[in-house]
């Protein structure tokens, strides 16, 4: 252990931390757009911009767009920098962007028009600053899933026909400046450590594009019953929605009303993605495709003449279906008239007792 290690020790945690974050903002050594391995062409010559502008700018919006305590989604936060001019731009020329690319240099170059959108590229670099060095220090919560298909904004692009996620950062959802990062980015003077968080203080509930519903904080007991009805359990705090799982709890008499209810009270913060709501109305589309329309009277003819003839009449045919040859099928409330156009052809339904 050096001099300035035994210092930082024996020194205040928040104190060498608030230091680190400061001094790692302009003479971090790595570029931290390496780990976006999804991106191809990083290490040529006059590709990448430089590191302490963009870091600075992440570190910027840290403080001025994420108020202290509260849950700020990974959008809410990119639509805010974008408004604040917090831009961490990632080549040196609208040229370099040519040299970036997704599995094929030509194919799935970044220069093309919708290739480069800002999510893409200074999202994905946001989102591994925050997850790799403010969530480790811990100057932000965060709240993170398994990252694959969770964001679909490069699924236009050529080269990601077979990339399940741009990068490990993608399943970071949202992140909370705590104590510690409203002291290490200046929004408070002092450090004082927050109580413990409540369960729920943030949306429990998260639809994600690939039919993903996620509790973070858990659930009821009757609202996981709800979900296991609906949807695949496919991990502790996870179900996924599938046409088959939603006809199936249709099936067994559970009303897709229940469901949307569920969603919407639950989903408070954002709107639920295209995907999930074309799924819920392609499910009640289904229903409406056979309906029941109660029971009716089947009626056997002594032979496939007597059928015909019955089929045929205009009094009597109009009030039954004909049913393979010898069959017809009569409404509850045709019955009466039924027997009469019956009686007028010279036959008799008797009158059940």
């Amino acid at each position: 252990m050096t001099a300035r290690g035994r210092k930082a020790l024996a020194g205040p945690a928040h104190e060498t931390i608030r230091h680190l974050w400061r001094r790692w903002l302009s003479h971090g050594v790595l570029d931290e757009f390496s780990r976006i391995e999804a991106v191809k062409g990083q290490r040529a010559a006059s590709v990448l911009s430089a590191t302490g502008p963009r870091r600075r700018a992440v570190g910027a919006a840290l403080a001025e767009c994420c108020p202290p305590g509260e849950w700020v989604t990974v959008d809410e936060l990119f639509k805010a920098m974008r408004t604040a001019g917090h831009d961490p731009y990632l080549v040196r020329s609208e040229r370099a962007l040519w040299k970036l690319y997704l599995e094929d240099a030509q194919y799935g170059s970044l220069g093309y028009d919708g290739h480069h959108d800002w999510p893409v590229l200074q999202g994905r670099y946001t989102l591994c600053v925050l997850f790799e060095y403010a969530a480790t220090l811990g100057l932000v919560d965060v709240q993170y899933i398994d990252p694959d298909s969770v964001r679909d904004d490069f699924r236009h692009m050529r080269g990601a026909d077979w990339v399940e996620r741009l990068s490990r950062y993608d399943g970071l959802l949202a992140i909370r400046l705590n104590p510690l990062g409203a002291y290490a980015t200046g929004r408070t003077d002092d450090y004082r450590p927050g109580p413990v968080p409540a369960v729920g203080a943030w949306s429990p509930v998260r639809v994600l594009p690939n039919f993903d519903v996620v509790a973070l904080d858990g659930l009821a007991p009757a609202e996981a019953l709800l979900l296991d009805a609906f949807a695949t359990r496919s991990a502790d705090r996870v179900w996924t929605l599938s046409t088959a799982s939603v006809l199936k709890a249709l099936h067994a008499g559970r009303g897709l009303d229940e469901l949307r209810r569920f969603l919407a009270e639950s989903v408070t913060r954002e709107e639920l993605p295209q995907t999930v709501t074309a799924l819920l109305a392609d499910a009640a589309s289904r229903t409406e495709k056979v309906r029941d329309l109660g029971t009716c009277h089947l009626l056997e003819c002594v032979d496939e003449a007597q059928a015909v003839m019955i089929a045929k009449d205009r009094g009597a045919g109009a009030l039954c279906s004909r049913i393979g040859q010898k069959h017809l099928m009569v409404a509850p409330g045709d019955l009466s008239a039924f027997r009469t156009a019956l009686l007028k052809l010279g036959c008799v339904l008797p009158a059940r007792t």
